[in-house]
């Protein structure tokens, strides 16, 4: 995406503009409430629906027993963006960075949300929880969410680490009902930190929310490593370390290790059901937006 204008001037624009661009492929809602949940049984007390008699319960005990199910709700859903220093790359005016990708996918799912008249919180993070909302599905509470997207879109930070684990325990903890759960991050923290992730990860799963991460990075640099074969400077956005070398010098042994990385971060997800999308910056917004809801339309 190359920017033409400054994103955050209508960002609630723009989200519709994504979203009935893909809508109309989808045959029906990628994202749905989830499903009535069998909570306990008690005895029949006279006047009950035989409807919610337990009848195999019936045919092993001689006992009228009556199903009692949790409500079924529509979806509720938190967006978490990681917000620190490094989802500011790449630094070009004419690029969108990791950030403003993460917003205007984020303000892109809360408008189909919206649509579906399902419930979203926000989250926002970097080393703590700047910013989190209750979920709710009230437009005056939509208007709220993408506003706040509209000022952290091209908001400008130096040397703020990341904490994803901490996040995800927090929302683990503050949602009380089964919830969507979104994540975009480029996962910068985690190489040293990665057992504390995905103990963040199965506490979500463990409270039987459905978590789905957008690893979100710049394919030809990040993963790549294709600068020219001079010299250069390389700055850690997070924590302001320098450091000099020739690129080419270092190239095979850094692609051999964020692969690595990535395909352990790939396999943790599989063994907890959790669905990765890895994102490229190269690659519209509104494309990998509709690629992943075909897919998830067809599986549903």
């Amino acid at each position: 995406m190359i920017l033409q204008q400054p994103l955050s001037d209508n960002l609630e624009l723009l989200a519709r503009q994504v979203v009935e661009g893909f809508i109309i492929g989808l045959h029906k809602s990628p994202f749905h409430g989830f499903s009535v949940e069998f909570a306990e049984h008690r005895l029949y007390n006279q006047g009950d629906p035989l409807r919610h008699i337990d009848w195999r319960v019936f045919g092993r005990t001689d006992k009228l027993f009556i199903k009692r199910f949790e409500e079924e709700t529509n979806l509720r859903c938190c967006i978490a963006i990681d917000t620190s220093s490094s989802m500011q790359y790449p630094q070009d005016n004419n690029k969108i960075s990791k950030l403003q990708f993460s917003c205007v996918a984020a303000a892109a799912l809360l408008q189909l949300l919206k649509r579906q008249l399902d419930a979203s919180s926000l989250c926002l993070f970097d080393k703590e929880i700047n910013y989190f909302t209750d979920c709710r599905s009230a437009h005056s509470h939509y208007r709220m969410l993408t506003n706040e997207l509209a000022k952290t879109i091209n908001s400008s930070t130096q040397n703020i680490s990341t904490n994803t684990a901490s996040a995800l325990h927090l929302i683990a903890e503050k949602m009380h009902k089964r919830s969507l759960v979104i994540v975009f991050s480029d996962m910068m923290d985690d190489t040293e930190r990665i057992d504390e992730l995905f103990s963040a990860l199965q506490h979500l799963r463990y409270n039987k929310h459905e978590v789905i991460l957008f690893h979100v990075v710049d394919g030809a640099m990040e993963l790549q490593f294709e600068f020219e074969n001079r010299p250069y400077e390389f700055v850690d956005m997070e924590t302001g370390e320098r450091i000099k070398l020739q690129p080419q010098q270092v190239k095979e042994q850094y692609i051999k290790r964020i692969e690595e990385f990535r395909e352990l971060v790939k396999n943790k997800c599989h063994q907890y059901q959790i669905d990765t999308i890895n994102v490229d910056l190269k690659s519209p917004v509104e494309e990998v937006l509709h690629t992943f809801l075909i897919k998830r339309n067809k599986l549903m």
